[in-house]
């Protein structure tokens, strides 16, 4: 039986270190999946099962915990950086701004309360008291990045060791996933919102707002000022993207190309953005209902989808790629994770797109080759892609950035340099030939295994004082502040709005998740609409919401706990 005591006793043993993870992680998860009125705290709940075994001294080497911990905390925000990445910059158009000025204002009513808080209910004497505060606003707000980059900042700050603020963290967190659901809610009632109402507004303004949906239908050229002109110039003169798939020319169907010549009484199948529909169709000729029959073709024709995996592939413009005029066929559609797209000429392509072309096969097969077409290169993850873009990452943040009135230099960190450099890489990494594709499946497992270790380790790291920090403490007082942290800029944040912007009730909801980078808030607002609203309000503030999350976290620290 000596073995067996020695694997569980023995903290420097290599087996002991992984068996403690292992323990840790998988009680965690497990754990957190049991659900308490339809709520779950999820992996988050790894950080109270760390905390557990920290407090029985069931333990490791804090320099082993300390590498596992910044490990976990860099694969996880790097991850993180790599989804939101693409659409990071894209979320500023329109209404996506109002948006995210929204939920900057949200993020900073929490940062205020949390001031606000600390001054009414502690004592501001006590150095330990501000940094637990913030370790309660980010168990408030369910962010876990943000908590590992103020406990770097918080290292910086101590070099001998500072307050274990995921004990604050731990307070704050259950309510914090209550708190943002029963105050979304308490919004709806405030405003009195309707939820029938709101289903309908989303339905009348998706059929009066087609966006870029593909739009295919049969025209006959009836414009006289079109004879004798080539399709590009149609296009150009339209100031629309047009695809035109097939022409019937006295009898004949053809694929056309760019320097294709149309005349009166040509029949087009055209595919165009569905909002632009209407307008192709009255410059060109009435709407003709027919369908093309396949043995009319002068050859046979095919259409086919094809995926688009050859990284020399990745960054360059449909509009440069001549297919109608090089290669014989047509693109139509793309689509990306999930959504299809109109393809438009300055459509640039990334690794993981799937095209719809058309063409004679022979000419089909040949841009499949060209564009790879095979999925067995994205089953293998593009791993030097992530290591040049963590090492870089791990050099911006450790720029040091002198400020007036700041104990340390400002650093971005092991949270702020990889993210900021995941989120640039992932936008534009195709101009320096990086490809940055990962599937849906590998970015998560990378992601969780991060969260994990991070979890993991910093609750082993604090179980040793949670007792004396928060059962005999203030552990209370981080309970009740955390979730006033949580709920009053919701309830401020989402009447404005409502009542002065008049947003939808639902994209309310996604953005309030997103604000919060809340999982279980956006699933609920999932589960309330039948519609893609939340979760586009969710993407729209998530990527900026995430930045300024883990930015203000390090400020906080560096300016005021210094």
């Amino acid at each position: 039986m000596d073995w067996i005591i020695n694997l569980f006793t023995n903290t420097e043993s290599v087996a002991h270190i992984v068996l403690l993870y292992a323990i840790v992680i998988s009680v965690g998860v497990l754990l957190g999946k049991v659900k308490i009125f339809g709520i779950s705290l999820g992996v988050t709940f790894v950080l109270f099962a760390g905390i557990i075994a920290g407090h029985i001294h069931f333990t490791a080497p804090t320099d082993i915990l300390n590498f596992a911990q910044d490990l976990g905390l860099i694969l996880f925000v790097f991850c993180i950086g790599l989804q939101v990445g693409p659409g990071f910059f894209e979320s500023f158009r329109k209404g996506g701004v109002t948006l995210n000025l929204l939920a900057t204002s949200a993020i900073a009513l929490n940062i205020a309360v949390m001031f606000a808080c600390f001054f009414l209910f502690f004592d501001t004497s006590n150095s330990v008291n501000l940094p637990m505060m913030v370790g309660t606003l980010y168990g408030a707000v369910t962010n876990t990045p943000g908590l590992g980059a103020a406990n770097e900042a918080l290292a910086s700050v101590f070099p001998d060791g500072g307050p274990q603020i995921a004990s604050g963290y731990a307070c704050a967190y259950p309510l914090g996933v209550v708190g943002i659901i029963g105050a979304t809610i308490a919004v709806r009632y405030i405003c009195r919102i309707s939820l029938e109402d709101e289903e309908k507004q989303l339905a009348d303004a998706e059929a009066e707002n087609p966006h870029e949906k593909p739009h295919q239908m049969v025209l006959r050229v009836s414009n006289k000022y079109i004879t004798g002109r080539t399709l590009m110039q149609i296009s150009e003169f339209l100031g629309r993207d047009i695809v035109c798939t097939r022409l019937l020319h006295e009898g004949s169907i053809e694929i056309p190309n760019r320097n294709t010549i149309l005349n009166l009484g040509d029949e087009m199948l055209i595919v165009c953005a569905e909002a632009d529909a209407e307008a192709i169709q009255a410059f060109i000729g009435p709407k003709l209902d027919k369908e093309w029959e396949a043995e009319d073709l002068n050859q046979p024709l095919v259409s086919k989808r094809i995926l688009v995996t050859n990284p020399k592939m990745n960054g360059k413009t449909l509009g440069k790629m001549h297919f109608s005029s090089v290669y014989g066929v047509n693109v139509t559609r793309i689509t990306r994770q999930g959504m299809e797209l109109f393809a438009s000429r300055n459509h640039h392509f990334h690794v993981g797109d799937r095209i719809m072309v058309v063409g004679p096969e022979e000419n089909v097969n040949r841009v499949a080759d060209m564009m790879g077409n095979s999925i067995k290169r994205l089953d293998a993850p593009n791993i030097a892609t992530i290591f040049i873009g963590i090492f870089v990452g791990i050099l911006f943040g450790s720029l040091p950035i002198a400020i007036p009135g700041m104990p340390v230099p400002l650093k971005l960190g092991l949270a702020g340099g990889p993210l900021i450099i995941a989120i640039l890489i992932g936008r534009f990494g195709y101009r320096m030939k990086l490809v940055t594709y990962t599937t849906s499946s590998a970015n998560m497992m990378l992601r969780e295994i991060g969260l994990v270790l991070f979890l993991a380790s910093v609750g082993i790291k604090a179980g040793a004082g949670f007792w004396n920090t928060v059962i005999e403490g203030d552990g209370l007082k981080y309970v009740y502040t955390g979730f006033l942290i949580t709920i009053i800029p919701i309830l401020i944040i989402g009447t404005i709005a409502r009542l002065r912007y008049h947003f939808n009730y639902f994209t309310i909801m996604g953005m309030l998740a997103g604000t919060y980078t809340d999982p279980p808030a956006l699933a609920y607002a999932n589960a309330s609409c039948s519609r893609e609203a939340p979760a586009i309000g969710y993407s729209t503030v998530y990527p900026l919401s995430m930045f300024l999350r883990i930015f203000t976290a390090q400020l906080i620290v560096l300016f005021c706990c210094g």
